[in-house]
């Protein structure tokens, strides 16, 4: 397949969005074993944050790829949308749901949603923007004992606000049904979905998109529920927490 097919033909965009879509997959599993060191403490969590934040070979390269790649796996999944609509231009008049899920059928729409998700996690968490972390703290002003930016503590005030954890969770919900049949279309595009691997291809999308959610969602409400870590930031500055 010439690059000329691979981003005009059918059969070329269904690749690409399947390997961006692998990459995505990738980079949300180790996102995730990254964010997990919150239950390490303030120490790991802080030092993970501060090699990233200033190891910047790395740091940038990453986001520019990042960038590259979720453009193309939008691109594609848009593209592919349109060519179905335009080749069934009229609805069945007995239209059959029942082989199609209620994730692949929404699947275009859970992925702007997650979409907007992320950007919102940006500007919560990265450009630590303060007008969208609802509670009205400066994020960048907080500063652990060794002067590295205090994550730990960013995390838990960033869930502390009730709508916002909700917000996230929600958001994580759509991310595992996305997935869920995103990595199962993902090996049938890469002709890996055969007739005696479908069962366990579709389980280990299944087992893979559930362990997502739940590893996601373990820090809002470990936060938000337990309480977790607000006595570390009780005794923070009252000048950084009030």
């Amino acid at each position: 397949m010439n690059i000329t097919n691979l981003f005009s033909s059918s059969v070329g965009k269904k690749f690409v969005m399947a390997v961006t879509g692998l990459m995505l997959l990738g980079f949300v599993v180790g996102h995730m074993l990254g964010n997990l060191q919150f239950f390490l403490g303030h120490e790991a969590i802080n030092r993970y944050g501060n090699f990233l934040q200033t190891t910047v070979e790395i740091l940038w390269p990453a986001r520019i790829g990042l960038l590259v790649v979720v453009g193309l796996h939008i691109w594609s999944a848009v593209k592919l949308s349109l060519e179905n609509k335009a080749a069934r231009p009229v609805a069945y008049a007995n239209q059959k749901l029942v082989s199609a899920s209620y994730a692949s059928r929404t699947m275009i729409y859970s992925g702007f949603i997650i979409l907007a998700f992320i950007i919102y996690h940006l500007l919560h968490f990265t450009a630590m923007v303060q007008s969208v972390n609802l509670i009205g703290k400066d994020f960048s002003k907080l500063v652990d004992d060794e002067n590295h930016h205090d994550i730990y503590a960013m995390i838990i005030l960033g869930f502390k606000n009730p709508a916002v954890a909700i917000f996230y969770i929600f958001a994580q919900f759509l991310l595992f049904q996305h997935l869920g049949h995103g990595i199962a279309a993902l090996c049938q595009s890469l002709g890996l979905k055969t007739p005696g691997y479908k069962k366990g291809i579709d389980m280990a999308a299944k087992v893979v998109s559930w362990g997502l959610f739940v590893g996601y969602c373990s820090v809002p409400v470990a936060v938000l529920v337990f309480g977790y870590g607000t006595e570390y930031v009780n005794h923070l500055k009252e000048v950084v927490v009030k």
